[in-house]
């Protein structure tokens, strides 16, 4: 048996695709896989313009990042690309198994690790316990907060989010095989409804995640066909991106309040959802449930993970009551990886299992 051979080897593939290097993270549970080298340049005078053209023209890299056999159905993926925004540090574009979402919050606090520990931001002063890092998002600026040691990260993030607010509550639409079911729907940096897991039968906590995840997908498809998404500025953000499914627990505690996001092409996230929580939180102080600068904490009802949020302070979005949330959470780092290519694969661009 030959030797492996002692520095880094291409196993053959096409040259006319070049390889993709990745770091691959967690936050919470939740997977983001963020591309290093190999993307082709995203053409585009805008942010959203980009979104635009990798849909179009560069999907290719999208599916094989995240679909079988590279990745797995609930895989998440972050392109970084040029901000036209001038107190950007880095513009990113969200990946996942449906397509491209306007936010992505559990990406948000991996991604100012990576910003920090890859020399994508200044070094922060000597002796500073944070660095901040702008990371435009396709939904706008957000500002995140990077605990840091000695100029390197240390762990834990926070970050500001988007104006976030309320578009309807207690909406009322038609579930197939669940009847008339009540739901909110509220705005994070992407739209998601907000439903209880008691209105189908289940406890969150003890029930099959298969159960609440079909009880998720029931509402988003419902939701879709009978009620049409708005946003004030952008109709590139005007879409429901997934439903939350909570226990229920709304006013404020000091105890963890659990939920389930499923998003997407039901894909569910492993995290409580950074850009859920922003929605939720945005959702509770409409409702007076939670007062400014009233922390909580949200649970995952899939791994137990936590994250915190608060309210900081009012906004508005177009003529919508709005806050500033801040949540809090931490990501770490799970190795690198080079993907490639060859040029006779029939399942080059990846697949998925339904």
């Amino acid at each position: 048996m030959e030797p492996v051979p002692a520095v880094p080897w291409v196993p053959p593939h096409d040259p006319q695709s070049p390889t993709l290097s990745v770091v691959d993270m967690h936050t919470g549970g939740e997977p983001l896989r963020i591309v290093l080298a190999g993307c082709p340049e995203v053409a585009g005078a805008t942010l959203l313009a980009k979104r635009r053209y990798m849909r179009q023209h560069l999907d290719h890299v999208r599916r094989r990042l995240m679909f079988e056999p590279r990745g797995h159905r609930d895989m998440y993926g972050a392109v970084l690309v040029p901000s036209e925004l001038p107190d950007a540090h880095i513009g990113v574009l969200f990946l996942h198994n449906e397509g491209y979402s306007a936010m992505c919050g559990h990406a948000v606090l991996a991604l100012g690790r990576f910003a920090l520990d890859f020399g994508l931001v200044p070094a922060p002063p000597a002796g500073a316990l944070e660095a901040q890092v702008n990371i435009h998002c396709p939904c706008g600026l957000v500002a995140a907060f990077v605990a840091c040691e000695g100029g390197r990260s240390s762990g834990p993030v926070r970050f500001h989010s988007v104006p976030a607010f309320v578009l309807v509550t207690d909406l009322t639409v038609d579930v197939p095989g669940h009847g008339k079911v009540v739901v909110d729907i509220a705005y994070g940096g992407t739209f998601y409804a907000f439903v209880s897991a008691e209105k189908f039968g289940l406890n969150l906590c003890s029930a099959k995640t298969r159960d609440l995840t079909d009880a998720a997908r029931a509402v988003t498809a419902a939701v879709k066909a009978q009620f049409k998404i708005s946003h004030p500025e952008s109709e590139d953000l005007a879409f429901l991106y997934g439903t939350i499914v909570t226990d229920g627990k709304d006013t404020y505690s000091e105890e963890p309040t659990t939920n389930i996001c499923v998003f997407a092409d039901n894909q569910v996230d492993r995290s409580p959802t950074g850009s859920g929580v922003t929605a939720r939180i945005a959702l509770q102080y409409h409702k007076g449930l939670l007062a400014l600068n009233q922390t909580r904490a949200f649970k995952s009802g899939v791994t137990g993970s936590v994250f915190t949020g608060k309210a900081v302070t009012e906004a508005k979005c177009g003529g919508y009551k709005a806050v500033i949330v801040e949540v809090s959470g931490k990501a770490h780092y799970t190795g690198t990886a080079n993907f490639t290519v060859e040029d006779d694969d029939p399942l080059r661009d990846g697949f998925l299992l339904q």
